[in-house]
């Protein structure tokens, strides 16, 4: 491809609501163009960046055994109402009518029409087990998009669902899954872990990530510095902490301070001058129709997902002022466990401290010496956070905390939706049960700006060779004819052996061609120029190598061979080689 004939709008500057780094070189290297909130056009390049995901996804999940399908976008709403997602989604769903009134929505996930495609299709257990992807469009109307394509309303996913006879079975095809799965992030380049996740919105069990690590993830994973342990912290295992304070026998009754307009756990611990760890912090939730306390230590964060898993919801939402004022007696901030009259939850850690200080339900006034099991029950559980240097679960050596992007979810669904919508088959005994389903996703639009996140530098985006729009970067310094003619001729050798080319032919400043070659990122650039051709040749310089002075200068009759050499040797390696050996 011709740079004068292509659609690459590359900016000096991107918009002021730009953050992210991923977001910021998109828009100014021409890869996509915003729409509206959360929605973007792919331009050429993002396109070809899309497509070579999109291949590496569709041949490890065909070499895994599944099959392709393609389910609609749009819905009618009697799937979801069977399994009250329409109701559970909420906002989120994107909701529309048709011109006779009827209800529909655009797919945010295709659990209930496979599951309807299943019914109809898999009766016996000679049809199973069974397969089935797609790489489809999907909807959500997020409440704020934000950060380009890491979280969109509009998205392109691939998704997998497995069917099986049983929970032994369904384990045999999450195991292909999770192999395909790291065959797919390896392929395209990127550092990664495994981590044991939540499976939210969409039910079931056995479920893990695939966390991109990046120092700008929105997700906290805890990874073990000496085991493989790995979870996202949403849901990994706090291991207890040592009791804290003296004696339980030695300390004194509960006695109420006045602590005026103190009101969080670093205001109240400078005033006393103790140590957040001596504190209890109180939360109000809404959990169903109930409001209930959380109590954790005060060097602690709660864990929303485990209070909810405790509770037995779905999900638990923050009690307004409001609620709280009416639960306590108090505003917020002086909430305490001592006399509260609703349902408790306690942390285990927060459970073990003998002398705390906590909230009153009085404004402007805590308590001291406040114990659990003398001055308050609840039930105990592990419901915090886990923090940096906590004890690992599975060996107990030290957990450390990364940041990442969540890139591919996996999970075992059981019989969560083919329950609910009557999807069953025969066994060998000629009884009914029903299909045993797992779930595999990739956000594979996600996957563009993850690798951006992980693949750049100060100058623009260092693209992996395996997902890069075009491997090689011709630029052309000059118009004169043996220039033209050597760009000609290395163009053609290259693009005959099968290789992707962009050759920027335009009429511009050397330097302005680099910065452009730089800020698209394409892992091999080749210049050709009057002077490289005086000097005996053509530079080869890698996107990733950052001294000049190590461009390779190599003779115009070898370059083709040269340059297919090093783009075979990029494509066999798991990431970037950082410089030409």
């Amino acid at each position: 491809m011709r740079y004068s004939r292509a659609l690459l709008p590359t900016v000096k500057e991107a918009p002021a609501d730009a953050t992210t780094t991923s977001h910021i070189l998109l828009l100014r290297a021409g890869y996509v163009r915003r729409v509206g909130a959360g929605i973007y056009s792919f331009l050429p390049l993002g396109v070809r960046v899309l497509r070579k995901i999109e291949a590496i996804v569709r041949e490890e999940m065909n070499k895994a055994g599944a099959e392709e399908v393609l389910l609609p976008a749009l819905l009618p709403a009697e799937y979801f109402q069977e399994t009250n997602r329409w109701t559970l989604f909420g906002d989120t769903l994107m909701r529309l009518k048709d011109r006779k009134g009827g209800d529909y929505h655009l797919g945010p996930t295709h659990e209930e029409i496979i599951t309807d495609l299943a019914r109809r299709e898999l009766h016996s257990y000679r049809d199973l087990p069974k397969n089935l992807y797609q790489v489809q469009t999907k909807f959500r109307d997020e409440p704020r998009p934000r950060a380009g394509l890491l979280r969109c309303r509009e998205f392109l996913m691939k998704d997998a669902y497995s069917f099986d006879v049983s929970e032994e079975a369904a384990k045999v095809s999450y195991e292909a899954m999770r192999i395909a799965y790291r065959n797919i992030f390896d392929r395209c380049g990127f550092e990664y872990r495994m981590v044991g996740a939540d499976s939210g919105a969409m039910g079931g069990s056995t479920s893990a990530e695939f966390q991109v690590l990046v120092h700008s993830g929105e997700d906290i994973i805890a990874a073990c510095t000496s085991c493989e342990y790995a979870a996202n912290a949403e849901v990994a295992a706090s291991t207890p902490s040592e009791p804290r304070g003296p004696e339980a026998s030695s300390v004194g009754s509960v006695e109420k301070i006045e602590t005026p307009k103190q009101k969080t756990i670093e205001d109240v611990s400078k005033f006393l001058k103790r140590d957040p760890a001596d504190f209890l912090k109180s939360l109000l939730y809404v959990a169903g129709s109930e409001v209930v306390m959380a109590v954790v230590r005060g060097n602690h964060e709660l864990n929303e997902i485990k209070l909810a898993r405790v509770l037995g919801v779905d999900e638990v939402f923050l009690a307004s002022p409001e609620d709280i004022r009416k639960a306590t007696g108090a505003a917020v901030g002086f909430a305490g466990p001592v006399g509260f009259k609703g349902k408790l939850i306690v942390d285990r850690d927060a459970a073990s401290v003998s002398d705390a200080v906590t909230g009153a339900n009085e404004t402007d006034f805590h308590l001291l010496h406040a114990q659990y099991g003398r001055d308050f029950e609840g039930q105990v559980a592990d419901i915090r956070m886990v923090s940096e240097g906590d004890p690992c679960p599975s060996c107990s050596k030290e957990l450390k905390l990364y940041r990442g992007i969540e890139a591919g979810h996996i999970f075992i669904l059981g019989t969560h939706y083919s329950s609910q919508m009557g999807a069953t088959y025969l066994d060998e005994k000629q009884e009914k049960k029903p299909l045993v389903m797992g779930c595999y996703g990739i956000g594979v639009s996600r996957l563009v700006a993850a690798a951006i996140e992980q693949h750049n530098d100060k100058d623009g985006i260092c693209w992996p060779m395996s997902i890069a729009p075009y491997q090689v970067h011709i630029v052309q310094l000059g118009l004169e004819p043996e220039v033209a003619a050597a760009v000609d001729e290395l163009e053609h050798k290259l693009e005959t052996a099968g290789l992707e080319v962009l050759v920027d032919d335009r009429e511009q400043r050397p330097g302005g061609k680099f910065k452009d070659a730089d800020l698209i990122g394409i892992p091999l650039r080749v210049t050709i120029g009057a002077r490289s051709l005086q000097n005996g040749g053509v530079e080869l310089k890698l996107r990733t190598e950052k001294d000049p002075k190590k461009a390779e200068l190599v003779p115009t009759e070898q370059a083709a061979e040269r340059v297919m050499a090093l783009v075979k040797e990029l494509l066999n390696s798991r990431t970037p080689t950082q410089g030409i050996q």
